[in-house]
């Protein structure tokens, strides 16, 4: 069969929405017998002509259907163009021999598309990924009362009519309620902004800075060396048990009790070796 998606002349919902749903009001409505002979030319003939009947008698379906998703904050020209790539599927893949009617057939393929296009416009988009999270998103919208927060008996009742957590009822709302913040202050006046653009900013990841870190943290390896090389045997034992582990770190205790000496000798070892390193760190500096 040919591919009509795109030579197939229909009207556009691109200019006036008005003039658009008056134009394809006007087209008028096809009888079960003549939809099947449509739909049997173009079967059998790849008569694109047929094809353009089918789709423009339809329209108007697609346009009730857009009604309906309004509340996503998506422009209706835009998801009535989506709907009308769904129809045209629709046609293209419709068995006049079943005995179903196009608009039976074609409803799943126009809220198909459309749920698509609003799943990669919404702001929330990445909130319904899986099957069952894209039937929750579009279900808690319709069967939500109001604009207020969901109450505990509302959730429980959402979520076993869905068959779904009441949790994650709970998390789909708050997604849903959350509002997008300009990452760039919306406004140029002069004034302090707090937009997040200014605060997310890591000035460490500047490459100038970024060197000065790498070289700060080699000298500081490096003096950490030449300080600990200063030291008697001893007093390196205690710096490196008692600071230099990241666990299993050594007690005055059992250092006094390896070497044989009172726990309180350990600690005038290790405040005397401290110093010492402080004052050569701080002269290579």
């Amino acid at each position: 069969m040919a591919s009509f998606a795109l030579p197939v002349p229909v009207p556009s919902a691109t200019g006036s929405l008005d003039s658009y749903i008056q134009t394809v009001n006007r087209f008028p409505i096809l009888t079960q017998q003549q939809e099947t002979d449509l739909a049997r030319r173009l079967r059998d003939h790849e008569d694109l002509d047929a094809a353009r009947e089918l789709i423009v008698s339809h329209l108007r379906v697609v346009v009730s259907v857009a009604r309906g998703y309004l509340g996503y904050g998506l422009p209706q020209a835009d998801l009535i163009q989506e709907g009308n790539i769904g129809l045209m599927k629709a046609v293209k893949r419709f068995d006049p021999e079943r005995g179903v009617r196009l608009v039976s057939f074609a409803m799943h393929w126009i809220r198909a598309e459309m749920h698509e296009f609003i799943l990669r416009n919404w702001r929330m988009v990445k909130i319904a990924t899986t099957k069952a999270q894209r039937k929750l998103f579009f279900n808690l919208r319709s069967m939500k009362p109001g604009l207020n927060t969901l109450s505990s008996d509302e959730v429980n009742a959402m979520a076993s009519t869905l068959g779904v957590k009441p949790e994650e009822v709970v998390e789909m709302e708050t997604r849903l309620g959350g509002q997008d913040v300009a990452l760039e202050p919306l406004n140029d006046d002069g004034e302090d902004t707090y937009a997040p653009i200014s605060y997310l900013a890591d000035g460490n990841l500047e490459p100038v800075r970024m060197l000065e870190h790498e070289q700060e943290e080699r000298l500081r390896s490096a003096g950490l060396e030449n300080a600990l090389a200063s030291l008697d045997a001893r007093s390196r034992r205690i710096i490196e048990t008692r600071w230099l582990r990241e666990k299993d770190q050594s007690t005055l205790h059992e250092l006094a009790a390896e070497f044989g000496v009172s726990a309180e000798r350990i600690r005038q070892i290790e405040v005397k070796a401290m110093q010492k390193m402080r004052g050569l760190i701080g002269a290579a500096a």
